[in-house]
């Protein structure tokens, strides 16, 4: 079992784990057409001029029992019994959360526009817009304390007597996205090739008896915590720094910089801290308010009215430019001298923290490309890709047209499913200069690989850039949950992934030999970046694939 910061797993566990190509083929056409909000007693199922009722008592049926209703059967009929099985599964897959929780996601703008996504979808008896009716049927179900907010429960709990869901343009949307589907799959196979091909023409190298990047390093360390505080943004935040102890080399360590995503807080990657920590780098891990656990929290109690607020994107950048000064201040104090090197920088980042890494590198925020972009978003770019939500919503702030954070003192940048693909500023991307790791996850729907990461690392031109697929990693694979956190919100196993000890390993071995090469300048690092590496270290649960170089004509080939 595992779990994580607002995350955990489900009452109901699946016989097997299906891809997630498998899983959204099929599963998500019926996730959004059916499952999320249905008729109390029918459902009205309509194509153009014809139209078929289903009353969910036959859903109930199913759901319960090993036999298919017959007014079930024409919408069956082409599925295999793993694909039935499934369906009967997913209609009582319970998610643990609170009605308050619930309730107050509904109400922040982030559900809000999820609920009239949706609502343009599924609609009332009479034909009207179901978003109240969905908000309400969700709360319900919420409350149910037998079942709990499941699929069927919703069904159950729709507040009208009947509902009616257009296929017709649930179609459409089922096409646009298993061709999304196909296409990152069909990207991943690309990724493949290119890997293989790296490997083909490179000399073997025997990684057995190499040192084991994997391994904790030899040095202890110690971690300082301390506050940090800018007046002029009235902002405050926490501050973890590792120091190794005993560095013998003539100048000090190197310095990173972890940058936690959405949700998480500064124990998210202190295994990643660690290890860094063990092989003689200084690290320092801000917590960023305003977008931690802390302000999920606050939003499932009430205190707050969205999932983070836009100044976020603002901020963040802000705080890691903020604390390197800090740091630069506090190295001429005796107790800090020559502990870590503020001009040689590195930084971490994941999801929200990915960005925070481009834009410190030099890819500015830019409002033009955002407004173009986010007035020609529709229902379907935005159910499969999440994260355009919290970006577009920059656009309720006041900024400048272009905001540039680049800090010099940023050598280098690795970012873990990043988000970015409307905020920063695409034509910048070619102008960033320092090396650039990106690791990219084929299963996430947050900040999904080829629109988030794939398509923007096309665009880098930077020497030593490098992409990391971890083929069926999802969002969460890369985070952990520190000993002694407790999850507040739980989430269904598919949707953590494969084993994450599993990713984590691979990050602290390729962070080890990004940062290792490219701010110690040590040359023995340079062989664990090349894609035989990434071959050695792939394992059948979640195997992974590393390039060099992607061209965007390329990924337009892949797309026609």
């Amino acid at each position: 079992m595992y779990s994580l910061p607002l995350i955990g797993n489900p009452r109901r566990t699946r016989k097997r784990r299906w891809t997630w190509a498998q899983r959204l083929g099929w599963l998500l056409p019926l996730v959004v057409g059916l499952s999320p909000a249905q008729a109390a007693e029918r459902i009205s199922l309509s194509y153009g001029l014809v139209e078929r009722t289903i009353a969910i008592e036959s859903l109930e049926e199913f759901a319960e029992s090993d036999s298919i209703p017959r007014e079930l059967r024409p919408y069956t009929r082409y599925f295999d019994p793993e694909q039935v099985e499934q369906f009967r599964q997913i209609l009582q897959t319970r998610l643990e959360l609170s009605p308050v929780a619930v309730s107050q996601f509904l109400y922040t703008q982030q559900g809000e526009s999820l609920l009239a996504q949706l609502g343009a979808v599924v609609r009332t008896e009479s034909g009207l817009e179901g978003t109240q009716a969905l908000r309400a049927a969700f709360v319900l179900a919420a409350f149910d304390t037998e079942e709990g907010l499941t699929p069927l429960t919703i069904l159950r709990y729709f507040p009208l007597d009947g509902m009616q869901i257009d296929l017709e343009r649930t179609s459409r949307i089922v096409t646009q996205i298993q061709q999304r589907v196909t296409q990152t799959q069909q990207t991943i196979t690309l990724l493949h090739q290119q890997s293989d091909d790296a490997i083909a023409s490179a000399p073997f190298l025997n990684f057995d008896t190499a040192p084991n990047l994997e391994r904790r390093g030899r040095f202890a360390y110690d971690v300082q915590s301390f506050e940090l505080a800018d007046a002029t943004r009235d902002r405050a935040f926490s501050v973890d720094l590792y120091l190794p102890i005993g560095f013998t080399l003539s100048t000090p360590p190197p310095l990173v910089v972890i940058s936690h995503g959405l949700g998480s807080n500064r124990g998210t990657f202190a295994y990643l801290a660690r290890h860094l920590a063990s092989h003689g780098f200084a690290v320092v891990v801000p917590e960023h308010p305003g977008s931690n656990t802390q302000q999920l929290e606050e939003l499932l109690m009430g205190r707050a009215d969205k999932v983070t607020e836009p100044d976020e994107f603002i901020n963040r950048p802000l705080d890691v430019t903020l604390l390197l000064d800090e740091l630069e201040r506090r190295s001429q104090e005796p107790a800090f001298r020559d502990r870590y090197d503020t001009q040689r920088v590195g930084i971490i980042g994941q999801s929200l923290g990915g960005y925070t890494a481009f834009a410190l590198a030099g890819a500015p925020l830019n409002r033009p490309q955002l407004e173009q972009d986010c007035a020609v978003i529709d229902p379907v770019t935005l159910s499969l890709n999440l994260s355009l939500l919290l970006q577009c919503d920059v656009l309720t702030l006041e900024t400048e047209d272009r905001i540039d954070f680049r800090d010099d003192r940023i050598q280098a940048i690795l970012a873990i499913n990043s988000v970015g693909s409307l905020l920063l500023d695409r034509s910048a991307l070619a102008s960033v200069s320092i090396p650039v790791m990106l690791i990219s996850g084929g299963a996430d729907t947050v900040t999904p690989a080829l629109p988030e990461q794939v398509e923007p690392f096309a665009r880098l031109t930077t020497p030593h850039r490098y992409l990391l697929m971890m083929d069926n990693a999802t969002h969460f694979s890369a985070i952990d949950i520190p000993d002694g956190d407790a999850p507040t919100v739980q989430l269904p196993t598919e949707l953590v992934g494969p084993d994450p000890a599993i990713a984590h390993a691979y990050i602290n071995a390729i962070g080890l030999a990004f940062m290792g090469y490219h701010l110690s300048n040590e040359d023995t690092f340079a062989p664990y970046l090349d894609s035989s590496y990434a071959r050695y270290l792939s394992q059948p649960d979640l195997p992974i694939s590393l390039i060099h170089s992607l061209s965007l004509s390329q990924l337009t080939y892949l797309q026609k």
